[in-house]
């Protein structure tokens, strides 16, 4: 966990029109507590990133690897999109293409995953 730079970008996803939590302590050792620089403390979708070096890149794929959760341009977890339908990826309500773990994570960001 680094403190050259401090952010909170904010994740709410939505599945067939309900609301998916985000579990407290994501990327946090629950033995140790040490954190990875991609983590959350809360349930409210706030993801804390804690930077070593100012600039670095951090993705949406990182919260989802260390959550241990699939995200694909098709799945969230374990549910599918139907057959033509893909995740709707939004960032501060700007539409995203591409495969949402490659979402790069920013100050003041609001991104909603949403499957039908």
């Amino acid at each position: 966990m680094g403190t050259a730079e401090h952010y909170h970008p904010q994740l709410r996803i939505i599945i067939d029109g309900k609301d998916v939590p985000i579990p407290a302590n994501i990327g946090v050792d629950p033995t140790t507590g040490a954190m990875s620089a991609v983590h959350t403390h809360e349930t409210d979708g706030t993801i804390h990133i804690e930077a070593d070096t100012v600039g670095e890149t951090f993705t949406l794929g990182q919260l989802f690897t260390q959550w241990g959760v699939t995200l694909t341009p098709t799945q969230i977890g374990g549910v599918r999109a139907k057959d033509g339908q893909q995740v709707n990826v939004t960032s501060n309500e700007m539409s995203v293409a591409g495969d949402p773990k490659d979402l790069r994570l920013e100050p003041d960001q609001l991104i909603v995953l949403r499957l039908p």
